[in-house]
């Protein structure tokens, strides 16, 4: 099988594979080359794949789109990241969602600001 995972500004990665296995909204499922088409939505989780030559690799994996066609199975989620083991990708999730807690708050943080200048002026008005 040909697996593509997609992100929204670029292509994560191609590669043939032997076996998938993945995390839908009503539990883990398992893909193999002759598995009928398919299509799942895809829930926060652990994405384990198998190429053709050499063993597991793992993928943390966002909320998501799974479509197997023939022989290629797109995915196209919002964030995936990649790691050699199970350790090491929870230590790159972590950092990950730590930086995008910080981002959430200056994005917080310049909305407040924006409405406190819209109501200040609001006031100014009368």
């Amino acid at each position: 099988m040909m697996l593509k995972i997609l992100l929204p500004a670029e292509v994560m990665m191609t590669k043939e594979v032997k076996k998938i296995v993945a995390e839908a909204e009503n539990g883990s499922f398992c893909l193999m080359p002759n598995h009928i088409d398919f299509v799942a939505t895809l829930a926060p989780g652990i994405f384990t794949y198998e190429p053709v030559e050499g063993g597991p690799e793992l993928l943390a994996m966002d909320v998501g789109t799974l479509v197997k066609k023939g022989a290629d199975v797109l995915v196209s989620t919002r964030n995936a990241v990649r790691a050699p083991d199970l350790g090491k990708l929870k230590e790159v999730v972590v950092r990950q969602y730590d930086v995008l807690d910080e981002r959430e708050k200056l994005v917080r943080s310049a909305a407040a600001r924006l409405e406190a200048s819209l109501i200040r002026r609001f006031v100014e008005l009368k």
